[in-house]
């Protein structure tokens, strides 16, 4: 199936999952994830519709820049090693995965230009994924506070790999409410209106729950 056709079910999906709760498929971003997949299917994706990509290595995403030529806004959404943030920073719209100081202190230093970050939470408490603990939300973003080259976008998460939704759907709500007591604090560099939570397996789930930028790979493009 090419990607065209895989979206056509994707967004039916994403429109029944926003009705839902009450909300339009318009307020929800997806993001195509285009990790794993050939420069060809990466092109398939923006022919279908979507401008934002995410990548996870500096190498897939230079060589799909080349390759794409302006033709996306970029999301790198691994974990970011504070070594490849001077190779990184300025050629990224988006960072999904800024979860310590280190890491900030060096986004602040190389970064050109403002960067729009969410904030890695760990709200599954599992021990082999990034993020920062919920409880420690907060207190980090005050801390970042001093550099003004980071701009909290939002906050994202991922799920635990399991077929229980209602874990799945808790993980999701859990972080929604943090956003939206961050949200609802208006710090000024925290505008912090968006959740980046959902992928190819739990997105419908996510959206339900608040999310507004989901992650979607082999669904869309493929393994």
């Amino acid at each position: 199936m090419d990607v065209a056709e895989k979206a056509q079910t994707i967004e039916a999906k994403i429109k029944q999952a926003a009705e839902r709760s009450g909300r339009s498929a318009e307020q929800i971003q997806v993001v195509a994830v285009t990790k794993y997949v050939s420069n060809e299917r990466a092109i398939e994706a923006v022919q279908a519709g979507y401008r934002h990509l995410g990548e996870n290595r500096l190498e897939g995403l230079l060589e799909k820049q080349e390759y794409l030529q302006g033709k996306a806004t970029w999301h790198f959404i691994g974990s970011l090693q504070s070594r490849k943030v001077k190779d990184v920073i300025n050629k990224i719209d988006y960072l999904h995965s800024l979860d310590r100081i280190s890491l900030a202190k060096e986004i602040q230093k190389r970064a050109e230009k403002k960067v729009r970050c969410f904030i890695q939470v760990n709200v599954s408490g599992e021990g082999q994924k990034h993020g920062i603990e919920p409880e420690k939300v907060l207190d980090f973003i005050e801390q970042l506070s001093k550099y003004d080259k980071i701009v909290i976008e939002g906050l994202m998460t991922m799920a635990p790999n399991t077929k229980d939704e209602e874990i799945i759907r808790k993980c999701f709500h859990d972080l929604a409410q943090i956003q939206n007591q961050i949200h609802t604090r208006q710090m000024p560099n925290a505008p912090c209106k968006e959740l980046s939570m959902g992928m190819s397996n739990d997105y419908e789930i996510a959206i339900e729950e608040g999310s507004t930028f989901i992650r979607i790979g082999t669904a869309l493009v493929g393994e």
